[in-house]
């Protein structure tokens, strides 16, 4: 591309998507204002439940233009308003992202907790309805609300950026990895399908590179896999532990943790954070492992089947059954 051009285009390209955002908000007004209408009509008793498929046939039959308005559509619309109308802090939420996306969301979460989270978490990642799907099928807000305490001192005493960015189980059902497996089959692939590792992830995760190199002294050292976090401003590391934690597997983490900060780390960046993943774990203890660790790291699962959401949804309701009676 000709240098000479490139702000222009960037002018033209930014042009586009902030009419697609303004296109977005006035469909979902649209849709939200009809909502409030029905709702309204029907519980002051002036409109029936016939009536919604009687006005959807009045717009196919006299406007045939308009599309999207059936019966079944019209009375979503109905739900949607009812279900966010007493919630101005997520007013603003549904607005910013596509229709698509809120049906998803809509239809497939059960309490407004989830609901707000993935509606955050969309608009922070710009998920598509295939990854936004797969986030929810992966119970990704049950896994982050159950993993925040599973987390080094360190990294539980520093900013709540952290703790929201990092997982207690990974899921990589898209590896289709046989059991048993090495820790090379697990690396090769997370390499080969980066852009669905990445989605797992979070996209301000950015590859650097796997068996990244570390010099110290006169031996050479590995690293597993690299990322720069965008948001966090720093590397992270990634150790891969085909079998189960172990307390020794930290030190070495804590080693590749050192020297990035010592011969990697730029000035202005904040210190590196290690992640060691592990097939699996005794959570008392990675506890145990984690109290006197002064490395900003933590001990996270990976799984390579989708996990039992019912199992977390319960898992779930305990820890806030818990802390309700603290």
């Amino acid at each position: 591309m000709d240098k000479r051009f490139t702000d222009i285009i960037q002018l033209i390209k930014q042009a586009r998507t902030n009419a697609l955002r303004a296109v977005n908000a006035e469909l979902i007004n649209l849709y939200w204002n009809i909502g409030e209408y029905i709702s309204i009509k029907i519980e002051q008793s002036e409109w029936g439940d016939s009536l919604v498929t009687e006005l959807a046939k009045y717009i196919h039959t006299n406007e045939p233009e308009i599309k999207g308005f059936s019966d079944k559509n019209i009375w979503r619309m109905k739900q949607f308003y009812e279900s966010y109308k007493n919630f101005p802090n997520l007013w603003s939420l549904v607005r910013e992202i596509s229709w698509t996306n809120n049906m998803l969301i809509f239809s497939r979460c059960k309490t407004l907790e989830e609901k707000e989270f993935y509606l955050k978490r969309v608009k922070q990642e710009n998920y598509s309805k295939r990854e936004l799907d797969r986030q929810i099928s992966s119970s990704l807000f049950e896994r982050m609300m159950l993993g925040n305490s599973k987390l080094s001192p360190v990294v539980r005493e520093s900013n709540n950026d952290q703790t929201n960015t990092f997982k207690d189980s990974y899921v990589f059902e898209f590896l289709n990895l046989s059991e048993p497996h090495s820790e090379s089959e697990l690396q090769r692939g997370l390499v080969m399908q980066m852009k669905d590792f990445i989605l797992e992830l979070g996209k301000d995760f950015i590859f650097i590179g796997e068996e990244y190199r570390l010099q110290v002294g006169n031996s050479d050292f590995f690293i597993d896999l690299l990322f720069y976090h965008r948001g966090l401003q720093c590397l992270v590391a990634f150790e891969l532990k085909a079998d189960t934690f172990r307390p020794e597997h930290l030190g070495q983490l804590n080693f590749y943790l050192e020297a990035l900060d010592r011969d990697v780390k730029k000035g202005n960046e904040n210190p590196s954070i290690g992640i060691l993943l592990c097939k699996d774990k005794d959570s008392e203890v990675v506890e145990y492992a984690l109290s006197r660790s002064l490395s900003p790291t933590m001990v996270s699962e990976y799984k390579t089947q989708l996990p039992n959401k019912k199992l977390l949804q319960k898992k779930l309701h305990e820890l806030f059954d818990n802390e309700s009676d603290e």
